[in-house]
């Protein structure tokens, strides 16, 4: 495995850099940490640029610097222009499996920007991008077996997912919980949103509900397979809800208390890829905890 750390010089990249350190990993994963220098800002004031220059490499150096004391392979480079772009771009340059990128606060605006530069990443990496977020008054990262929330609609993206999750090791003692969710599209009306009840006649709404559900569990069935295969500790499932999947699983992530929750993308190219199914994106803006954003092509997915 290929990890990509983007870092700058805030807090929440030392976060990054704690859990890299902390966290298990395969067998040979070798790091990049990297460090972005906009040289925009100092269009006017060019001299500038150098002390920018040193501090980004004291930065990397750092950061390689802490992976390499726990035995870790790992090299470091400083990248030029925009960070959002130059990241993304260096981590399909460097062949990139991971992206590691810090969320710069809890509050509102914080979440729904992820420091912009993260939520940057998230939209135009290739590769899997994992925002990293301490939850509020949580233990040391990975100090104690970690709570993980794999959500899944059923679909090649999700069992790709979930996959990702079954090939990685994780710290002793974790337990793992699956998360199916379908949702039924409500029509859009010059008024707004009308209820489901006010659209479906009862007898067709339920039959609707009941398939949902359907769906919901043979997805759930079918990630169990593939992470109780890897040995993992999944516990039973409770009842898959239907509704908006963006609501369920960051309201079951935190009643829950997950440390990390992992889902899969579903879009690679324009719009879709833009907006990253918008249930991807809205998650890791949103989530009080980690989130791991696993992207794969769809015939990756398949194997």
């Amino acid at each position: 495995m290929r990890v990509l750390i983007a870092i700058d010089s805030s807090a929440a990249s030392e976060r990054v850099l704690d859990e890299a350190v902390a966290r298990p990993w395969p067998a040979g994963t070798q790091f990049c940490v990297a460090h972005a220098v906009d040289i925009r800002q100092f269009s006017e004031m060019p001299a500038l640029i150098g002390d920018a220059k040193r501090e980004g490499d004291a930065i990397v150096k750092a950061g390689a610097a802490k992976l390499a004391r726990v035995g870790h392979l790992v090299e470091s480079n400083l990248l030029w222009g925009p960070p959002r772009h130059a990241v993304s771009s260096y981590a399909e340059e460097w062949g990139a499996d991971f992206i590691l990128a810090g969320s710069h606060g809890h509050g509102t605006i914080g979440r729904f920007l992820l420091g912009s530069v993260a939520q940057g990443i998230l939209r135009r990496a290739q590769c899997s991008v994992e925002i990293v977020r301490a939850k509020t008054g949580g233990n040391p990262p990975f100090a104690h077996g970690m709570k993980i929330l794999l959500a899944t609609d059923g679909s090649e993206f999700s069992i790709a997912a979930a996959r990702s999750v079954a090939n990685r090791p994780w710290p002793e003692g974790s337990i793992f919980r699956i998360l199916g969710v379908e949702e039924l599209v409500a029509i859009d009306a010059p008024m707004g949103v009308l209820p489901l009840a006010s659209i479906y006649p009862a007898s067709l709404l339920e039959e609707l509900v009941t398939n949902a559900r359907a769906r919901a569990t043979e997805a759930v069935h079918a990630a169990e397979q593939v992470l109780e295969a890897a040995k993992l500790k999944v516990i039973e499932p409770h009842h898959c809800p239907t509704g908006d999947p963006r609501n369920i699983i960051l309201d079951t992530a935190q009643t829950w208390g997950a440390d990390l929750i992992v889902l899969g993308s579903h879009g690679r190219s324009g719009l879709d890829r833009v907006l990253l199914g918008s249930v991807s994106e809205a998650v890791a803006i949103h989530a009080h905890c980690s989130v791991d954003v696993i992207r794969t092509d769809f015939h990756a997915a398949k194997r």
